[in-house]
């Protein structure tokens, strides 16, 4: 392919911007880390869940859940010095 001075200059700052990107992609790539749910819900919960939040709202249901995941660990002797 025959190329003059000024289509060169246009691919060859195509090609920086290409690498630009795919270095960019690759920096992120590298940061991703692993999403570990802190409970695993059965799907049968879940499914629950998310009708709830359809009919009452996403804020609702989460203050919901919070609060009774409080109370049941406010069960349990987490902290050592508790009495």
């Amino acid at each position: 392919m025959k190329a003059n001075e000024q289509d060169y200059k246009k691919y060859s700052d195509a090609i920086d911007r290409i690498q630009e990107g795919y270095d960019a992609m690759v920096e992120l790539f590298n940061e991703l880390e692993n999403d570990t749910p802190f409970i695993n819900f059965e799907p049968r919960v879940i499914d629950k869940i998310e009708i709830a939040k359809e009919k009452y709202g996403d804020n609702l249901i989460d203050e919901k859940i919070n609060s009774v995941i409080d109370e049941v660990l406010s069960w349990l002797e987490l902290e050592e010095n508790e009495e």
